[in-house]
């Protein structure tokens, strides 16, 4: 089994709708796949890793973050100005 072996649908199941995944996708939250990505056909897959952002993003706006929040605390996940996202 690959990293990437979830579909849109597999990926939403984790928390969310497949609207929803779409909607942080388009605001930057969750990456895109590449078309294919380990895959047949023109599919996007996802993996363990885009599920666990997912949820990681549900369960910060539980806990009332507002989804800038959440951006600022994902760029310090990816690598991001930690001293940016202090302030």
């Amino acid at each position: 089994m690959s990293d990437r072996d979830m579909t849109i649908g597999g990926l939403a199941a984790a928390a969310v709708n497949v609207e929803t995944v779409r909607y942080y996708q388009r605001r930057g939250l969750l990456p895109l796949p590449e078309k294919g990505a380990r895959g047949t056909g023109s599919v996007r897959r996802y993996g363990g890793a885009d599920a666990a952002r997912l949820i990681f993003i549900r369960r910060a706006q539980q806990l009332a973050f507002t989804l800038e929040e959440i951006a600022e605390l994902l760029q310090l996940q990816d690598g991001g100005d930690r001293r940016s996202v202090r302030r």
